[in-house]
C-alpha cells in the first residue's frame, strides 16, 4: 500500500498509542482523536480514507461518528471496534453503512484481514469511479462528433435551400413578378460580366431602364470596371457585401442608399449572378434629422426648465440632470440622489422617488436641500415614472421646484400663529412656576427665612429672563423689529452674558469654563437682543450634554477675543453632537433636534440677529463628539 491515511478514534491514550504502532507497521498514515467530535475536525482536512473507531466514547460515540462519516465524507469506510457486551451495537453500526468490526481485545491477525478487506473494497470502487469516467468521456466525445456532423448536414442543406431561394429571386427579378417587385428596396440582378440583366419596378422608376448597362454605371462615384462596385468585389471575393453607396437618379441626381449584395451560385458552385438589394436612406435621413431635431428640442426644455430635474435608475443613482441641477449642485457622477443634494447615507423616508418605482405613480413632497455652496432651499419635490416599450418602469425623472421665496412669504405670514401656539405650554409653564415663586418668596418673607427668599428671588429673575428672552424672540419675529443699538463694554456684556447659565449647567451637572479677557473694548449692538441670541446659543449647548455617554465628563467652553473690527466669540462643548443634514438645517425656521423640547425658532431667531448686526456664524459637529460654534459680530456698524 502507498501509506494509505487512516484515523484511529478511541478515548483510551494506551490504545491509541500501542494499536497505532501496529497499524503503522501495516504501512498505514495514522491520524488519532479522542472523540468522536475531535475526529470529524480532523476529516475536513486530513484526507483520510479509512476510519477505526470505538463505539462507546464521550462527547460523540462512535454510532454517531459512523452517521456523520457517511453524511459528509460518503467514500470514507468506517471500521468499528467493539468490546463483547457491544455486539449488538457493532450489528446494529452495519445497519449504517460501516465496513466492518472488530472485537476486542484486538488480534492483530484479524486486524490486518479487516483492513485488506476494506483496502480492496476502496481500489474497486476507485477503478469502477474510474472505468465510469472513461465512459462518460467516450460517449460525450461520440455524442460530440454525431452533433458536428449533424451540423455539417443541416448546414448543406440550409447553403442548398439557400441556393435555390436566391435562384427563384432571381427569376421573380427578371419576370417582374413576385415578391421582390413589391418591396421598397431597388433590387437588380448581375452577371459576371458586370451588366445588370434584370431589376425590379422601383429600380427602374428611380434609376431609369439600366437594364444592359454596366454594373458600375448606377453608382455616382465608379466609373469603370478597375473602381470596383460591390457587385464586382462579390464576384471577386466570392462573399456577400454591405457598404454606403451613391446612386444616379433617373435625372441625374444623387440618391444615398445602403447596399446589400449576396452571390447566387450555378450547379457546379461557381458564381453565375449577384442579387443587389439597396435601400433607399433618403427618407431614413429625413427621419433621422427630424428626430435629431427633435431631441434638441426637448434637450433645451430639458435644460431651461426652471427647476432642478434628475432621472434616477432602481438603485437610486442619478443618471441625467439637466443644466440648472448642474449649476447648483455638485456633479453626480453616478452619485445617488441622497447624497448628492441632501447628504444623507441613505433614502429618504417618504422619498417619492421610491414609492414611484413600488407603485408605478407620480408622488410628491417638500423638502429642505443644500446646494454646493451650502445655501438651504426649499423644494417641491415631484415623481413621474419613464417607462420602456414594455410599459416596465425603467426610470424615474425627479423635478424639484424651489420655493424657497413662497415658503418665506407664507412663513411671515403664518408663522406668528402657529409659534404662538407652539408656545402656549411653555407660556403656561412659566405662569405656574412664577405663581411658584412668588408664593416662595411670600412664604419666606412671613417666615423670616433669609435662605428661601434668596432661592425665590434666583427663580424669578431667571424665570423673567426666559420671559423676556420669549417676548424679544415674538417681537423680533412678528415685528421684524429694527435694532437698537448702544456701544458696550464687550468684556462686561460677554461675561453677563455667560453668567446667565452657570445655574443651569451647574444643575445638569457640566463643566462650565468662561475665558472672556477683560481688554476687548467697546462694541455697538442690540444688547438685549445679541444677549437672548448668545443664550440661545449657551441653552443649546447644555442641552447637547443631557444624555448621559459612559467614561464622559461633559464640558461647556466659552472663549471671546478680537480679530480685527470684530468680535468672535466661540462655544464648544463635547455633547452629542449633530450629523451633516442636522448642521444644514438648525437655522432653518421650526426645524428642531430636541423632538417636543424645542420649538425650531430659537436658533432660527439668533442666527437673523447676528446676521442683522453684519455678522456671520460657523458650525463644526461630529455626530457624537460634540460641537463648536463661532459667532462674529463687528464691533461697529458697517456704513450704509
Amino acid at each position: 500500500m502507498d501509506d494509505t491515511k487512516l484515523m484511529l478514534v478511541d478515548d483510551e491514550e494506551d490504545i491509541r498509542r500501542f494499536l497505532g504502532l501496529t497499524l503503522g507497521d501495516l504501512g498505514y498514515d495514522v491520524v488519532t482523536a479522542s472523540n468522536g467530535r475531535e475526529a470529524l475536525e480532523l476529516l475536513e482536512s486530513s484526507g483520510v480514507e479509512i476510519v477505526l473507531t470505538d463505539i462507546k466514547m464521550p462527547v460523540m460515540d462512535g454510532i454517531q461518528l459512523l452517521k456523520e462519516v457517511k453524511s459528509e465524507y460518503p467514500e470514507t469506510e468506517v471500521i468499528m471496534l467493539t468490546g463483547h457486551g457491544d455486539l449488538d451495537l457493532a450489528i446494529e453500526s452495519l445497519k449504517f453503512d460501516a465496513a466492518d468490526f472488530i472485537t476486542k481485545p484486538i488480534n492483530d491477525e484479524v486486524l490486518e484481514i479487516s483492513l485488506d478487506r476494506v483496502l480492496e473494497k476502496i481500489q474497486m470502487k476507485r477503478k469502477l469511479r474510474e472505468y465510469t469516467e472513461n465512459l462518460e468521456r467516450l460517449v460525450e466525445e461520440k455524442t460530440q462528433r454525431i452533433v458536428e456532423l449533424e451540423r455539417q448536414n443541416a448546414a448543406c442543406q440550409v447553403i442548398e435551400g439557400f441556393s435555390s431561394a436566391l435562384a427563384d429571386a432571381a427569376n421573380e427579378v427578371e419576370t417582374g413578378s413576385g415578391l421582390f417587385n413589391e418591396l421598397p428596396c431597388l433590387v437588380s440582378i448581375h452577371n459576371r460580366y458586370l451588366e445588370i440583366v434584370s431589376a425590379n419596378r422601383l429600380l427602374k422608376e428611380r434609376l431609369g431602364d439600366v437594364v444592359g448597362g454596366n454594373s458600375f454605371d448606377i453608382y455616382s462615384d465608379r466609373n469603370s470596371a478597375g473602381n470596383a462596385c460591390p457587385v464586382q468585389m462579390t464576384f471577386e471575393t466570392g462573399k456577400g457585401q454591405r457598404s454606403k453607396e451613391t446612386f444616379i437618379g433617373r435625372d441625374g441626381e444623387e440618391i444615398p442608399v445602403t447596399v446589400y449584395t449576396a452571390p447566387i451560385p450555378g450547379k457546379d458552385g461557381n458564381i453565375d449572378l449577384v442579387l443587389d438589394i439597396s435601400v433607399d436612406m433618403t427618407e431614413l435621413k429625413r427621419l433621422r434629422d427630424e428626430l435629431l431635431t427633435t431631441q434638441l428640442k426637448y434637450q433645451r426644455l430639458f435644460d431651461e426648465a426652471p427647476c432642478y430635474i434628475s432621472v434616477q435608475n432602481p438603485d437610486f443613482s442619478i443618471a441625467e440632470v439637466n443644466r440648472r441641477f448642474k449649476e447648483d449642485f455638485t456633479e453626480p457622477d453616478g452619485g445617488t440622489c441622497y447624497r448628492t443634494y441632501k447628504h444623507r447615507e441613505e433614502p429618504c423616508e417618504e422619498c417619492p422617488v421610491r414609492q414611484t418605482f413600488e407603485d408605478g405613480e407620480s408622488h410628491q413632497m417638500e423638502t429642505v436641500v443644500t446646494t454646493r455652496d451650502g445655501e438651504q432651499k426649499h423644494v417641491l419635490v415631484w415623481s413621474a415614472p419613464i417607462r420602456d416599450v414594455f410599459g416596465q418602469i425603467v426610470q424615474v425623472m425627479e423635478m424639484s421646484t424651489d420655493i424657497t421665496e413662497i415658503r418665506r412669504l407664507q412663513d411671515h405670514l403664518t408663522s406668528l400663529g402657529i409659534m404662538l401656539g407652539s408656545m402656549s405650554h411653555g407660556v403656561k409653564g412659566m405662569l405656574t412656576a412664577l405663581d411658584g415663586g412668588i408664593y416662595r418668596l411670600e412664604s419666606g418673607l412671613k417666615k423670616g427665612d433669609e435662605q428661601r427668599v434668596e432661592e425665590a428671588s434666583k427663580v424669578l429673575k431667571n424665570l423673567v429672563s426666559r420671559v423676556k428672552k420669549m417676548v424679544l424672540d415674538i417681537l423680533y419675529y412678528a415685528k421684524s423689529r429694527e435694532l437698537e443699538r448702544e456701544e458696550v463694554e464687550a468684556s462686561s456684556f460677554l461675561q453677563d452674558t455667560a453668567n446667565v447659565i452657570t445655574q443651569k449647567a451647574e444643575a445638569a451637572g457640566v463643566e462650565y469654563n468662561q475665558h472672556i479677557p477683560d481688554s476687548l473694548g467697546t462694541i455697538f449692538i442690540d444688547s438685549s437682543a445679541v444677549s437672548a441670541a448668545l443664550v440661545n446659543f449657551l441653552e443649546n449647548a447644555v442641552d447637547a450634554c443631557d444624555t448621559p455617554v459612559e467614561g464622559r465628563d461633559f464640558r461647556i467652553d466659552v472663549n471671546a477675543s478680537v480679530e480685527g473690527e470684530r468680535l468672535k466669540v466661540v462655544i464648544a462643548d463635547n455633547g452629542m453632537g449633530m450629523d451633516q443634514e442636522t448642521r444644514e438645517k438648525i437655522f432653518t425656521l421650526f426645524f428642531s433636534s430636541k423632538g417636543k423640547r424645542g420649538t425650531g425658532i430659537g436658533l432660527f431667531i439668533s442666527s437673523q440677529t447676528i446676521k442683522q448686526h453684519g455678522g456671520d456664524i460657523s458650525v463644526e459637529s461630529e455626530l457624537g463628539e460634540g460641537s463648536v460654534f463661532t459667532i462674529y459680530i463687528p464691533r461697529t456698524p458697517a456704513e450704509t
